[in-house]
């Protein structure tokens, strides 16, 4: 069976459902269907997220079973829930702080002074 596109792969429009059809009894609806926003997510998204389900919603254990940081796994589950249109500036910037921090561009304490808000995160 195909995987439904979000977009039109030719022009990268907006897709509309127009039937359904069951296996089981054939039966056919159409009408105009708009897709959900997990249609909106790669293949990647979707196994970061099963992954994040099966481990009920643990980064830690994720972040353990992709062998990556927990830095990275947030960024993943940020990136995941920008893609769903869940996406807070306050979590980007967490996010980015947690990056920073992983990437050795600032210390702990100037995390924690960023995320407390006593300082401003820079690019």
């Amino acid at each position: 069976m195909n995987q439904f596109f979000a977009k039109c792969p030719f022009c990268n429009g907006q897709v509309v459902i127009v039937s359904y059809r069951c296996k089981n009894c054939n039966t056919k609806i159409e009408g105009q269907f708009a897709p959900n926003e997990f249609n909106n997510l790669t293949q990647e998204d979707l196994n970061f997220l099963r992954l994040y389900l099966k481990n009920r919603g643990n980064l830690t254990k994720v972040a353990e079973k992709l062998g990556v940081s927990y830095p990275t796994v947030h960024s993943y589950f940020s990136r995941v829930l920008a893609n769903l249109g869940y996406s807070s500036s306050e979590e980007d910037s967490y996010s980015s702080v947690l990056e920073k921090l992983e990437n050795n561009q600032i210390d702990f304490s100037t995390a924690i002074s960023i995320i407390k808000g006593e300082k401003e995160v820079k690019s």
